[in-house]
């Protein structure tokens, strides 16, 4: 028996990287973006949100010598005049943020670019991103294994216009020189491994493997100093769930897979109905929810597993982005951000369908929707408890799937933490300092970016509203608000500036190119994009 759900584990896996190989995307074109960096850059003025979990303050100058942050300074007193005297001097250029606010850049741990048919050019993805201030992207993979890794060595000599890229990959992936197939055996684990290494990947996205093959997957990778992170399919979970790879060393744990199915009351396996299949989409998402009830909050097995995962410094990435759509499709499909920023073959991408992944909505219905509010309740509990027990909860969106769009879906990652309880400081935390600190971990070393300190790599974003009052103003469409001494209805917010490796960029004028760009498609598609 075990034998057969390999077959079907290694078989799907296969699948799943075949069509990785097929979705062609077009790679970013030559850097013509952003000023900088400067031999001395002096942000003025601003109030300082700066990743730690500590208050904002203000008003403070950040001083950037090329792509280093050197010097935070305190420069006054809120609703006092600012001693000019006081203020760092010499800048070769400056950023007026006074009134502004600053954090550091967003870190979005588990990403994908689009592709054929979705999104056909990088460039697109990579402006959302930085349009909304995210500066750091984990891709799980970005695309395929040579082309993931191109991008990633171009935007670290910042050749291109895109956040820094840490390129996690699938074992068996691999480029024209990877010969050895699947990876089934400990040993073309290890081989595997050692060959990702030695191509500059920064670490691996597991499924549920079986737990030899998972154990040297996770013990080489620990010699080679790569990453991990898994998405413990429903497929395989029955032989290893979280705290099964957590025990083997796995770093994160994207997603929920495995986490329910680590603490089951009364089964050892999901009660699935009897017509159940996998294969049919509705069914491997919609049921998936049903687990809400099958654990018992802040019972023994619950609380025993947050502490092995605090003992073991378990990352959690629950993406909870992905799957909202779950709780309330109408909602997703008409986000106000589809019209102006989602591109016709991404909207043919998300509209049901039994072809693309994700696509699932056949037949949803108020079930549907009360059995995944009634998980999310759940879900959200679970990880408020860990973050309160000192556990790293992290950001991650998954967007390009499910009516969730690049950048976007990041933001609204951050409002669903708040709605698990977490204060709005605690979610700017995980979407920085905590990022940084997953992704540094394996390397054993200090963070260089994440945190806004001296020292620190200069990736930052600017916006002109409190993000701690209201995440919302983080998003590309701003919040809504009235304003009252007009009568009119306006939107504010937005990222203004985002600075990566001390390069500033114009948040609004990238996002501007992205609007282009999906004005351009509809054209030539005659605008056929139904809401």
């Amino acid at each position: 028996m075990k034998t057969t759900k390999f077959l079907l584990f290694t078989i799907l896996t296969v699948t799943f990287l075949s069509a990785q190989n097929r979705r062609t995307i077009e790679p970013a074109p030559d850097r013509s973006e952003g000023e900088g960096p400067f031999q001395r850059l002096i942000i003025r003025g601003g109030t300082l949100i700066d990743g730690t979990g500590a208050p904002p303050r203000g008003p403070v100058d950040i001083v950037v010598e090329g792509n280093k942050i050197t010097r935070v300074a305190s420069v006054g007193t809120p609703f006092i005049e600012i001693d000019e005297e006081r203020r760092p001097k010499d800048a070769t250029f400056e950023i007026d943020a006074h009134g502004m606010y600053v954090l550091p850049g967003i870190v979005d741990l588990h990403t994908h670019l689009g592709g054929v048919p979705k999104a056909p050019e990088a460039e697109y993805v990579y402006k959302l991103w930085l349009g909304h201030g995210i500066t750091t992207t984990r891709g799980v993979p970005f695309t395929g294994f040579d082309l993931s890794l191109s991008e990633k060595g171009r935007s670290e000599k910042n050749e291109i216009t895109a956040p820094r890229m840490f390129s996690y990959h699938r074992p068996g992936s691999g480029g024209d020189d990877w010969k050895d197939g699947s990876v089934n055996t400990p040993e073309t684990a290890r081989r595997w491994v050692r060959y990702a290494a030695r191509k500059g990947a920064d670490g691996m996205k597991l499924g549920s493997y079986p737990p030899d093959v998972m154990a040297a997957l996770l013990d080489e990778a620990k010699k080679q100093n790569l990453g991990s992170t898994a998405h413990l399919a429903q497929t395989g979970v029955a032989q290893m769930n979280a705290i099964d790879a957590a025990r083997l060393g796995l770093g994160s744990v994207t997603h929920f897979y495995g986490l329910f199915e680590s603490m089951y009351e009364t089964n050892d396996v999901q009660p699935w109905p009897v017509g159940m299949n996998y294969s049919d989409e509705q069914y491997r998402f919609g049921q998936v929810a049903q687990q809400w009830k099958l654990v018992k909050p802040h019972g023994k097995k619950w609380k025993s597993l947050l502490k092995e995962f605090l003992a073991l410094d378990t990352t959690l990435d629950p993406t909870m982005t992905i799957y909202a759509a779950g709780r309330d499709v109408m909602h997703a499909r008409n986000a106000d951000w589809h019209d102006e920023y989602t591109l016709p073959s991404m909207w043919e991408f998300y509209t049901p369908s039994r072809e693309s992944h994700g696509s699932y909505f056949f037949d949803w219905t108020t079930w549907d929707e009360v059995a995944w509010r009634n998980f999310y309740r759940v879900w959200m509990m679970f990880l408020n408890e860990y973050k309160n027990m000192g556990g790293r909860v992290t950001t991650g969106s998954d967007s390009g799937f499910i009516y969730k769009l690049y950048g976007f879906g990041t933001i609204e990652e951050l409002e669903l933490l708040q709605e698990a309880g977490f204060h709005p400081l605690e979610v700017i935390r995980s979407a920085t300092m905590h990022g940084a600190e997953t992704l540094y971990k394996p390397l054993g070393k200090p963070i260089e970016f994440g945190v806004i300190r001296s020292g620190m790599l200069a990736d930052m974003l600017i916006v002109d509203e409190n993000p701690v009052e209201n995440l919302k103003v983080l998003y590309a469409t701003g919040a809504v608000r009235l304003n009252d001494q007009t009568g009119e209805v306006e939107r504010v917010g937005g990222v203004k500036f985002t600075i990566k490796d001390g390069i500033v960029y114009d948040a609004q004028r990238l996002l501007d190119d992205v609007r282009k760009m999906v004005k351009k498609q509809k054209r030539e598609k005659g605008d056929r994009i139904l809401h």
